[in-house]
């Protein structure tokens, strides 16, 4: 097996592949010092982190992680607390993405002696219509051009990665949607202001406080898209966060310095299928989810799952229903969670729109999930993917 890509997907499934003794080579872009510290998502649902415990993936440090059962939604100066945790049964477990990455990438090279190429140049995956693919890359350190053939390829590297441009058009279908409006993401050296997760519903945009650790805090502000991160000075950043994240009651937002600052455009796209030949896409390369509802991280760990089930009952009995079946198997999961988070932008985005109706459903919508029990236990299961598979 080659895994091209070392995100969460890929070292997930590398880890499985080589605790059931199938030889697997780990090929990566970029450095190792660049993976474990690279900020992305950061909350990880319940059901992924007890998946990762029973395969023997989650250490101290994961399970010892605080988790979160509630979330609060700002708008009009009110205060709208969901309690999704007591409605679900289920909590969110605060772990920042590089976290769990450098705990995968210790337990994959440090422990179990996998073998992993970091920094590897011109990567390309070949032959997957054939028994006997191949990745190529250029070694970083000797510029000389290696050569693995494999029995599968596992693409975990993203959509603009070499897994997906190695399927020839037409060779699956790419479905899109385009949610019209910018996120500035933002890491601020700032305790939080907040116990909880906290969603501002502003006619001036939205915005989010999402603690990282007891000094860091993440923050989103609804932009333009294609919006210049020069265009946030200090000042800006932190007058709009106050503005936007205000309500009667509520603690005043912790300034501090801003670290990062990246603008993305949201949107969202589906792969299908996503197996081409014996190339399996899994992560990013199949599916992008806005991080509207966090739930990149949470997918990418059910494709690894799946995807590593399947491997083992082919190398074990010689089943390919498994390989076959995980394209449609991991799909089920993709829509629900797709779908959800088209529901939860329009409650965060109605109020911004300029569309005096969508800012009303957005405020009825709103209102039914934190005041009806009912409506609101549905909601949760899906906030916290308890229901995703039906």
């Amino acid at each position: 097996m080659v895994v091209v890509g070392a995100g969460p997907a890929g070292l997930t499934l590398a880890n499985l592949l080589l605790a059931e003794g199938i030889d697997c080579v780990v090929v990566e872009a970029e450095s190792r010092e660049f993976i474990e510290q690279l900020p992305r998502a950061g909350f990880l649902e319940e059901w992924a982190v007890r998946a990762l415990e029973r395969r023997g993936l989650a250490g101290p440090a994961l399970l010892g992680a605080p988790a979160q059962g509630d979330c609060e939604f700002r708008m009009g100066g009110a205060r709208h607390l969901f309690r999704y945790g007591a409605l679900s049964g289920h909590r969110h477990i605060v772990y920042p993405q590089q976290y769990l990455v450098t705990d995968l990438v210790r337990a994959y090279a440090d422990g179990a002696g996998g073998d992993i190429r970091f920094g590897a140049r011109d990567v390309a995956v070949h032959g997957i219509r054939t028994e006997r693919p191949s990745v190529t890359w250029t070694d970083p350190e000797t510029g000389r051009v290696r050569t693995v053939a494999c029995d599968f390829v596992a693409g975990c590297d993203g959509a603009r990665g070499s897994s997906r441009s190695a399927i020839p058009e037409g060779g699956v279908e790419v479905f899109r949607h385009d949610l019209g409006v910018g996120w500035l993401a933002l890491l601020a050296e700032a305790p939080p202001s907040a116990e909880r997760v906290v969603f501002g519903l502003h006619p001036q945009g939205f915005a989010a406080h999402m603690a990282r650790s007891p000094q860091i805090t993440r923050y989103y502000l609804e932009c333009p898209q294609g919006d210049s991160p020069d265009n946030w000075p200090h000042e800006r950043v932190w007058s709009e966060l106050r503005t936007r994240l205000a309500a009667h009651g509520a603690d005043p937002v912790n300034e501090g310095e801003v670290i990062e600052r990246r603008v993305l455009d949201m949107h969202n796209y589906v792969v299908e299928p996503m197996t081409y030949g014996r190339l399996h896409l899994a992560g990013d390369a199949a599916h992008l989810v806005a991080p509207v509802a966090a739930k990149g991280m949470n997918l990418a760990l059910n494709d690894a799952l799946l995807l590593a089930d399947a491997f083992r009952a082919y190398y074990r009995e010689g089943d390919e229903s498994g390989l076959e079946g995980y394209s449609d198997a991991c799909l089920r999961r993709v829509w629900q969670y797709q779908d959800f988070n088209r529901w939860v932008s329009e409650i965060v985005h109605g109020p911004s729109c300029g569309d005096p109706f969508r800012a009303g459903v957005a405020a009825a919508r709103l209102r039914r999930m934190t005041r009806s029990e009912r409506a609101g236990r549905a909601v949760a299961a899906l906030y916290i993917g308890s229901d995703a598979d039906h």
